[in-house]
Parts: structure tokens; sequence; C-alpha cells
């Protein structure tokens, strides 16, 4: 009975493996979101060619302040100080007409004009307010989105020496309502510096190492002595043929080269899928579904601790509370999928590091914008997609998060597993093994993504880049010098004859 109810539950456990793979590679990218990425379709004329900034609005109305404005600095006009003491407070006034586009009667000098978007140019506004004598432009969105106010081709020369700066709807209409009330608003506009390198990178570089160290760790650190007892009990009763296939035993899902390029066709399509037809409530059946895997990662994770820390608690049904968790479910996903060798591993790996840099760099080409990014950021629902490491950025003052994708840590933690069950059946010691040296090759690579994230002013970076060369190409060469490539390449399937051929 014991052999037909594992007989049963190996289709089921090798798809349930199969769909989280390709869930969690469709979003693989360390990234922000509070950066703007530069749109360089846009045309660059001499001055027009400003990075755009976010731009904290500060407001005071009849004295009071008001809840800071957060707004998005043009391609052109004046750069805006970063700090708040440098930044000067200008009284706010409605543009007449509003929409600035024509000679203004309204008295403008050393003022900030708040206008609504529409009618003309971006530039043409900023032309008008500026001959009216304004010091600063605030454009009215007609939704909540900052749009990037860029020039035409008809462009040739601009002349904006104030700051022009977009503000959403909602806020907008707020400032517009007072001043239409007779009351006095004033404006205070300043783009402050991020930190170079913020707390919650150094937490998600512990945690995404930390889970991979844990995950290569678990069965034997934790569950092995409990499963090897339970299958050892089931051998005795079914006969000798029960237990020959490890990996039925275990129920373990083994990747194919050709299901790794599968994986990697399947997480294209639903990427796409993800940044067409994205939606709040599709999102929601995301978190539900994450929810529910978090919740059997948790459950699995937790009732095998248990197991090994209250030996006698094998036997008994273990309730846990309803609890959740991202990395737990990396654990235990990590504990279903295994690469076979490093043949597949090459298959795998490598064709994620073409799926990473297509989707976060490529596709701006064909999409106008990258499509990894749009989806791991939510932008078209407001909502982040559930398969991403995410903490807020502690010293930042535009708040945030930093994130990673769950597939920046699985597959590389795929290959990192690897190596330790190598390791241990080749009896090789910490020092001329390999998952030592491929723990510091993913602990480098990921380093060497934040560093890109940062030097790229917090712009999506594919992590794969740098951690498939970190790890599967130090697995490579380590192999080749030691002369174990061959072992390496053909692992499970020297292994297997081996099993066969004991008598």
């Amino acid at each position: 009975m014991a052999t037909a109810r594992r007989a049963w539950r190996l289709p089921f456990v090798a798809a349930a493996a199969a769909a989280l793979l390709v869930l969690l590679l469709a979003c693989s990218a360390a990234a922000d979101d509070a950066s703007y990425d530069d749109d360089a379709g846009a045309p660059r004329t001499p001055g027009c060619s400003n990075k755009f900034q976010l731009v904290k609005v500060k407001n005071w109305v009849n004295g009071t302040e008001g809840a800071t404005v957060v707004g998005l600095s043009a391609r052109f006009g004046a750069p805006l100080p970063r700090d708040m003491h440098e930044a000067q407070k200008s009284f706010a006034v409605l543009a007449n007409p509003f929409d600035c586009c024509s000679n203004l009667t309204s008295k403008l000098a050393n003022s900030i004009a708040l206008a609504t978007r529409g009618e003309c140019a971006f530039t043409a506004k900023a032309k008008t307010a500026q001959a009216g004598g304004a010091v600063g432009l605030l454009v009215i969105n007609d939704n909540e989105e900052l749009y990037k106010m860029v020039c035409s081709e008809n462009d040739t020369s601009i002349n904006v020496t104030m700051p022009v700066v977009m503000i959403p709807q909602s806020a907008g209409k707020k400032l517009k309502g007072f001043l239409d009330h007779g009351a006095s608003v004033e404006v205070q506009l300043y783009s402050p510096n991020r930190p170079v390198v913020d707390l919650s990178a150094c937490f998600l570089w512990i945690m995404a190492v930390g889970t991979i160290v844990c995950a290569s760790l678990w069965s034997e650190l934790v569950a092995c002595e409990q499963v090897d007892e339970r299958y050892n009990q089931l051998t005795r009763k079914d006969g000798p043929n029960t237990g020959t296939n490890y990996s039925e035993d275990k129920e373990i899902f083994e990747i194919s080269a050709k299901g790794a390029i599968i994986f990697i066709i399947t997480a294209s399509v639903f990427l796409l899928l993800l940044f067409y037809f994205m939606s709040s409530w599709f999102v929601w059946v995301l978190i539900v579904l994450f929810c529910i895997g978090g919740i059997e990662g948790m459950h699995v994770c937790l009732v095998t601790l248990l197991a090994r820390i209250f030996k006698d608690c094998g036997q008994k049904t273990v309730q846990l509370p309803f609890l959740g968790e991202g990395i737990c479910l990396m654990i235990t996903v990590l504990q279903m999928a295994r690469l076979p060798n490093i043949r597949v591993a090459s298959a795998l790996l490598s064709a994620a590091f073409v799926y990473d840099i297509f989707w976060v760099f490529i596709s701006p080409l064909i999409f106008h914008e990258s499509v990894m990014i749009a989806v791991a950021r939510g932008d078209n629902t407001g909502e982040s997609i559930p398969m991403l490491l995410r903490i807020p950025r502690f010293f930042d003052p535009w708040g945030g998060y930093d994130m990673i994708g769950f597939g920046d840590i699985i597959f590389p933690g795929l290959l990192v597993a690897f190596s330790y069950r190598f390791d241990r059946a080749s009896e090789k010691g910490i020092i001329n093994g390999y998952f030592l040296w491929l723990i510091v090759g993913y602990a480098v690579g990921l380093f060497l993504t934040y560093l890109a994230l940062f030097l790229m002013d917090g712009h999506g970076q594919p992590a794969l880049l740098y951690l498939v060369p970190c790890t599967l190409g130090l697995i490579v060469i380590l192999g080749w010098v030691r002369g174990d490539l061959h072992d390496l390449w053909n692992y499970r399937k020297g292994r297997m004859e081996n099993l066969v051929d004991e008598p």
C-alpha cells in the first residue's frame, strides 16, 4: 500500500514542482520600486537632456504644513536642489488659462505656476509660465501616474531655466481646491539623494545566501534521519525491491535537459501574460496561491524540524496554525526539485541566463519598457506580485523596497544543492569539495548584482547575469582543474549504473 501511495503521489509532486519553478522563474530580477528608467527613445536636444528625478513637493496651506507630494521632474528645465534647506519656498498660483498654453493673465512673478496637463506640449507650458515670471511649474496629470515629460522632435533648442514637475491628479486637485477658495499655498521643491547602500540590501543578501545554505543542508541536518527510518521500515515490510528508486521514495522531481528548456519557454509565455493582462484581481489570485504554497512550505519545514528535535513525535499527527513564508516555500521547492548533474544544470542555467537578460535589458526595445521590471513592480496594478523577497529601505528618503526574485535564489540554489550531494557521495571535504566554493560564488554574484543596481541608480538588474557565471562557471572551472568534470557532467547516469550493478 505504501508503494502504491508513493506511485500516484510522484506525478503530482513532479507537476507541483514544475509549476512552482515556472512561477518562480517568471520573476527573476533584482530591483527597487523607487527608480524611474530613462526613456532612451525620447529625443535629446540642447536643454532637453536631464535625467528624470523624483521630487518632494512640500506644501503649506495658510501656514500649516500639508502632506508631502511626490512628483517627477521633466527632461528639460533647471535641476532641483538636493537638500531641503537649499530649496526656496515660493507661493503657488493658478495659471490663467489653466492649461498654460497661451498668454497668461495671472500674475506669476516669483511664484510657482499650477497648470493642468493637455492642449499643448509640456515645453510650451513651461515657456509660457517662464515668460509670465514664474520660478517653477507644477503640471497636474490626468491620472495618478507620474508621466515622463519629454521634448518633441520639433523642439530643437529649449531654454527653460526653472524646474518643471509632474504631480498626480489627486494631489493637484487638492492644491487647486485650496487656491480656488482663496487660501495661501506655499510650495518647496527638492530632490534628495538616495543612499549609496541601504541596510535592506544587506538583509536581502543574508536572506538569499542563508536560504540556499539551509535548503542544501536541510535534508541532511533535519529530515534525513526521520525519513530514513520511515522508508527503511517500508522497505522491510514491502519487500526487497521497494525503495530501489531513490527518487520515488523521497518524492523528488528530477529536472531533465529537455524540461529545462520547456521551463524557460513556459516562463516567458507566463511573463508576457502577466505583462499584458495583469490586474488587481489576478495579482490577488497569485497571492492566494502563494499563501497556499507558503503554508505548505512552512508546514513541511516545521514538521521535519520538530520531528528532528522531538524524535518520539514522528508517529503523531501535527496540526500547525495558519502560517506561510516565502523562504520556507523556496526550501521546500529545493527539496522537491533536483538537478541530476551539471549537464542539465548547464542547460537550465544557461537558458535562464539568456531569459533574464532578454526580459530585463532587451525587451524595452520591443515593448518600450522592461517587461520583467514592470511585472516585478506591479506597474499596471499598484500591487507587487508575491514571488519576491522584499525589504523596506531603512534610510532612503524615498522609502520603498529593495527586492529580489525567487528565481534568483531557486535556480542557482538547485546547482548549489547538487554540489553538496556530489560532495557527500564523492566523500569530498570542505576545501576540496564544491559546496563551499559555490556558496562563496553565489554570495559574490549577489554582491555584484547589488553593486550594479547601485551604479545604475536603482534600475532593475538581471541577477542571473551575475549569478550564473559565479556559480555554474565556477563549478565548471573547478571541475576541469581538479579532473572531476566528467564525473560532474555524468554524475546521475554513472550513479544509477552502479546501483544496477550491485547484487
